[in-house]
């Protein structure tokens, strides 16, 4: 008997828990299984971490709908975060963000810049959702549609900055320019219209590491691609029973992850020093959505 329910939403971070393990998918998103154990220790630091990262995508949010950036640096300054790690990943923002989307940022008005958004595409009889960090939409030197882009941005507050060669295999950076792509492809809106797969770029930038932001420049090419592997991946997942999900072989893992003692991978948590990249993912997991309380958005 297959176990995906009919209305079930995608996203790249069901997708993702899938891809590293078919367990802790079917745990998290088909039983729905709260499990209540922590991801990493020393237990205090780990939730410091999130909430460091929740944090700096506040104020994020805030400035790019228009809240002044010395209204902010005055708040920080007056505030239990001045002089910590939150107020100088602040003061690289400031200092980056410029060069990072353009300074147009500073005057950028919601036809132009949107802020944690929430797409959708189908796929397959299902649907694929995302929720972008900011997306900037902008023209070149001319009206033309060649010259119109949109960049995607997400924020990485992980604790090590993650290599080029890492992130280019995480679901995420499939997902996001595929959704954007689709979405351009079928909306009736005049600016959506005119994009291609070769005029969207996804940048992922680090607060820790703001000299090194990673660029992904995207295509037709790469689009029929990711096409490809997602709509492959979500009909491989629609197959599958009951017992079709096996735990992961990647042992490693399961040291991050809160189901570990309900699959009997061990108790204890991993060490935070002992993270490294593997489970980078759990930074998406603050903002991770429950998508059937949202309503649908596409673009």
């Amino acid at each position: 008997m297959k176990t995906l329910p009919p209305n079930f939403q995608f996203s790249q971070g069901s997708l993702q828990d899938y891809v590293d393990c078919r367990r802790r998918f079917q745990l998290r998103y088909l039983e729905r299984i709260a499990w209540p154990a922590v991801e990493a220790e020393p237990i205090h630091e780990n939730e410091r971490r999130s909430r460091l990262g929740a944090a700096f995508h506040r104020l994020a949010q805030q400035h790019l709908l228009g809240v002044p950036a010395a209204r902010i640096t005055e708040m920080l300054a007056g505030s239990r975060s001045a002089g910590t790690e939150l107020e100088r990943w602040w003061e690289n923002y400031l200092r980056f963000s410029g060069t990072l989307v353009g300074s147009e940022v500073a005057e950028a008005h919601p036809p132009r810049l949107l802020v944690e958004a929430v797409f959708s595409a189908p796929l397959g009889d299902h649907r694929l959702v995302a929720k972008f960090d900011a997306i900037l939409w902008r023209f070149g030197d001319s009206n033309s549609s060649s010259s119109f882009k949109a960049t995607i941005i997400d924020w990485k507050t992980s604790r090590i900055r993650p290599e080029r060669r890492w992130l280019a295999g995480r679901v995420q950076t499939k997902v996001y320019p595929f959704i954007l792509a689709c979405a351009g492809s079928t909306s009736e809106s005049p600016a959506a219209a005119r994009l291609a797969p070769d005029q969207i770029e996804m940048v992922y930038w680090f607060p820790k590491s703001p000299h090194d932001a990673e660029r992904f420049l995207y295509s037709q090419g790469q689009f029929d691609q990711d096409r490809e592997y997602l709509q492959d991946l979500v009909a491989e997942i629609e197959r599958l029973g009951a017992g079709d999900y096996p735990l992961t072989s990647h042992e490693e893992r399961c040291a991050f992850c809160t189901y570990r003692s309900l699959c009997d991978r061990g108790v204890r948590a991993g060490s935070l020093d002992q993270i490294a990249l593997e489970t980078e993912a759990a930074d998406d997991l603050e903002f991770r959505l429950d998508f059937d309380q949202i309503a649908e958005i596409e673009f």
